[in-house]
């Protein structure tokens, strides 16, 4: 009799918890499943970090070169660089709002890569190297309000070509001082 009755009492409450649910007035717009209202699809600011650094001025850090083209644009930004000295080169921006040195470091570590701490317009910044490859660098730096912004040169393997870090380095200092 008491099972009955602890049953009885546990169906009514939850009727009167589903009646007192249904009872409320929500303002809005009702929408049939799967419809609402138009969403902008253009993202016409989705990639702006891209433009961050004109292609005339990537062609200067890497070496003079004229031809710089846009590759790829997605999580990261790159340019291919068909008249770097030595032939060849791939540019590759990234900016990481959620990022910090510390986790790049750790990342770098990981990897094996070779991280020193260098300055890039006062701002404590890394300057990351392969193993065995003296023809690309990369060169992060805090972001100039939060995150991480990095570039990386790849000149084309056994090329003449200039220091890669000084390229990445002139493409932070440019980053920093368009993003003030």
């Amino acid at each position: 009799m008491i099972g009955r009755r602890a049953g009885i009492a546990v169906t009514a409450l939850a009727l009167a918890a589903t009646a007192a649910g249904c009872g409320q007035t929500i303002s809005g717009t009702a929408y049939p499943a799967g419809g609402s209202q138009s969403v902008n699809t253009n993202f016409d600011k989705l990639l702006r970090e891209c433009e961050v650094v004109e292609p005339e001025k990537i062609g200067e850090a890497v070496g003079d070169a004229t031809y710089v083209s846009g590759s790829f644009n997605g999580a990261v930004c790159m340019w291919d660089v068909e008249d770097a000295p030595g032939g060849n080169a791939m540019v590759t921006l990234n900016w990481y709002e959620i990022g910090s040195l510390n986790n790049e470091k750790a990342t770098n570590d990981k990897l094996g890569y070779t991280t020193g701490n260098i300055t890039v317009q006062g701002r404590r910044s890394l300057e990351t190297r392969r193993p065995n490859d003296p023809d690309s660098c990369g060169v992060t730096a805090s972001a100039a309000d939060t995150g991480v912004v990095g570039w990386w040169i790849n000149y084309r393997a056994g090329s003449a070509h200039p220091d890669p870090c000084a390229a990445a380095k002139k493409l932070v200092e440019l980053t920093l001082n368009l993003a003030r």
